[in-house]
């Protein structure tokens, strides 16, 4: 363990140790230039993640609610997307994340201020996709980063290989070459336990 004390991240100033975890992670007393104590993981700390007791992000959040103005932007399309997936039985990928077990950070969840504050702090720009670093674990500032479209579309499964019929190609490359959607040759295989020679061949229902 190193000695954190006196140290300075953000608004805060570290005073003491406070606690250790189950998992002997510690935890720091911390005084705001407010003049507020809290108690935050040395993770968070480090990680840049916590940086007042809050009222930093009170601050801005007030002058945001006012003029952000990013209801029709494609970061807010992204927080509602992720939602969905996560939320909504009625999303066509619900079984891949909530169906799962998949959720989002209660932080997040009722605030796209949140999100967009840590998408912006994180290196969103433009064009980036929002991408969980641990795919067991759900949508939070520590699981989370952004990425490229191209690194995007390696990461996902349209990209993992299906042998069938003594030929083995991309879920993509079956569903270009047999006219069936992807989504539904991932889902038969992972969602329903389909044989790979049905799930890529099998004409959608009323095709």
């Amino acid at each position: 363990m190193k000695d954190m004390t006196g140290k300075q991240f953000g608004k805060l100033t570290v005073i003491s140790l406070d606690h250790k975890d189950k998992r002997q992670e510690c935890y720091w007393l911390c005084r705001c230039e407010c003049g507020n104590d809290k108690v935050v993981s040395g993770n968070k700390l480090r990680s840049g993640n916590t940086k007042s007791c809050g009222c930093y992000q009170e601050e801005v959040r007030g002058k945001y609610r006012i003029t952000h103005g990013m209801t029709n932007s494609k970061l807010y399309v992204i927080w509602s997307n992720m939602k969905s997936r996560c939320y909504n039985k009625k999303n066509n990928m619900f079984y891949r994340y909530g169906g799962r077990g998949i959720e989002v950070a209660p932080e997040w969840i009722n605030s796209f201020e949140n999100f967009s504050m840590w998408a912006k702090e994180s290196g969103y720009k433009e064009g980036l996709s929002i991408e969980r670093i641990d795919i067991d674990k759900g949508y939070n500032p520590e699981n989370c980063c952004w990425i490229t479209k191209k690194e995007q579309y390696l990461n996902r499964s349209d990209s993992h290989m299906v042998t069938a019929f003594g030929k083995t190609q991309t879920i993509k490359e079956w569903a270009d070459q047999n006219g069936i959607p992807y989504d539904t040759i991932e889902r038969r295989i992972n969602a329903y336990g389909w044989e790979p020679e049905r799930a890529v061949s099998e004409n959608v229902r009323g095709a």
